[in-house]
């Protein structure tokens, strides 16, 4: 069946135009000013004047820890969470159990994610330092990419601490490679300066002083060295300091960057004054910094050295966010709140929606060559969000693990509808249909 929205201010590459827009089966079949359709055809109609209409938006850095930690997250759970909150498509992270380090573990989650996942879905090949062979494998058309995220290299020190090993990695694939950066070496010794002091019971808000700016910054360039020496696609994940961003490319257009960068919400929303507040729910790797920080980092987000916006989405039990400073658990779950928390920001008159759209939405699509997905074009999948931006709300939290550092806040905006590959999936804080998304395609040359 058909789906007409009238009336809607469709917010997509760098305007604001309203018009109508036809759904058919999975994709969006027309766009234009007047759209009136035969009496004797089966269609639904959605009057959405006063409300916007922006592409579903594309996270490409989540945790949804299906399978073997399912006591915090299933995709089935985190998936509705992912709609909930506009998101239609997500990217998950390896460190899962086992960790997804074969071919044939990669393959496991996406057959089960067809049965299991409202929100469309890639999945991220691991990369350590035991299965490079095995990683250089990954198929670069059904694949987004192969990354470190959550994994270790040998002991607690990640990828981006083996430079020699990273320099192989670099030089032998034209694959999408995304990296967690932090120097472990500086983080170690910031952590035995307060260990001293405080022994096992460092507060937590010492956590940004512990994993610094100079942490990342000092691995952040060294990355970039052999990025560029190597001319591998680089995309460094959750760059939490606005000196590392200050290191990006902001002129060349995104299609044409060979090294990218994300940021998270709660870098762009929470600083160091938080931990008073929230204690070990905001304790994330990298860390909360302070507020000139985060300033900082919104600016260079505003300024394009930050290209995308993703959640980090890591959901933990509460009881793994209590007790001695290294034995909690780093990372919160997000994915429902990054949008509601972007047009916060919106609200506040410090970003547009299209820049909303562009980094939450066109941007990774771009980065990770997505096919037809990440705006509003006929013959594109309609993947669709409708907003109110007139509408508080205080959003049902849907992640399994029953918490969330933005849990109980008032947003000024509602997500009112979202659609998966044309199908409505959420309707007014209820779901209305369990179809299920798809897994996500990409171009076989992503140079």
């Amino acid at each position: 069946m058909k789906t007409l929205l009238k009336n809607i201010i469709s917010v997509n590459e760098g305007k604001s135009l309203t018009s109508d827009v036809l759904i058919c089966n999975e994709r969006i079949e027309k766009i234009a000013e007047n759209i009136s359709l035969p009496s004797i055809e089966k269609y639904q109609e959605i009057d959405c004047t006063g409300k916007i209409l922006i592409p579903g938006v594309i996270d490409d850095q989540v945790h949804f820890r299906d399978p073997g930690l399912t006591h915090k997250a299933t995709i089935e759970s985190e998936s509705k969470a992912a709609v909930a909150g506009g998101v239609t498509s997500f990217m998950d992270m390896p460190n899962t159990i086992p960790n997804t380090l074969t071919q044939e573990l990669l393959e496991e989650k996406y057959t089960y994610a067809k049965n299991h996942s409202l929100a469309n879905y890639s999945f991220f090949m691991g990369i350590t330092q035991h299965n490079l062979d095995e990683a250089l494998k990954t198929d670069k058309e059904w694949v987004c990419g192969i990354t470190d995220d959550g994994l270790y290299f040998n002991n607690n020190s990640i990828l981006a601490n083996h430079p020699e090993f990273v320099e192989k990695l670099f030089s032998s694939t034209d694959h999408l490679i995304a990296l967690h950066s932090e120097n472990e070496s500086r983080i170690e010794e910031n952590f035995n300066k307060y260990k001293k002091i405080y022994g096992e019971d460092i507060p937590v808000k010492y956590h940004g002083e512990i994993r610094d700016e100079i942490a990342c910054l000092d691995s952040t360039k060294t990355l970039l060295k052999l990025a560029k020496s190597t001319e591998v696609r680089l995309h460094l994940f959750h760059v939490s300091t606005g000196r590392e961003a200050l290191l990006l490319d902001n002129l060349t257009p995104l299609r044409n960057k060979k090294i990218t960068a994300e940021a998270c919400v709660h870098h762009l929303w929470f600083n160091e004054t938080d931990y008073e507040r929230l204690g070990a729910k905001i304790k994330w790797n990298p860390s909360i910094k302070t507020e000139a920080n985060r300033a900082l980092l919104f600016d260079t987000l505003i300024n394009n050295h930050i290209d995308i916006i993703a959640s980090d989405h890591a959901p933990h039990l509460l009881s793994e966010k209590i007790g001695p400073y290294a034995k909690i658990m780093s990372g919160a779950p997000m994915v429902q709140h990054n949008l509601p928390c972007m047009l916060e920001f919106y609200k506040d008159g410090k970003i547009s929606l299209e820049q909303i759209v562009q980094k939450m939405c066109h941007g990774p699509a771009e980065i990770y060559r997505m096919i037809d997905r990440g705006y509003i074009r006929e013959g594109y999948f309609a993947d669709l969000v409708i907003i109110d931006l007139y509408q508080q709300s205080t959003p049902k939290l849907y992640y399994k693990c029953g918490w969330g550092p933005m849990e109980s806040y008032t947003f000024r905006t509602k997500i009112d509808k979202t659609f998966v590959n044309g199908q409505l999936v959420f309707d007014n804080e209820k779901f209305v249909s369990d179809s299920k998304g798809k897994r996500l395609q990409f171009e076989k040359e992503r140079k």
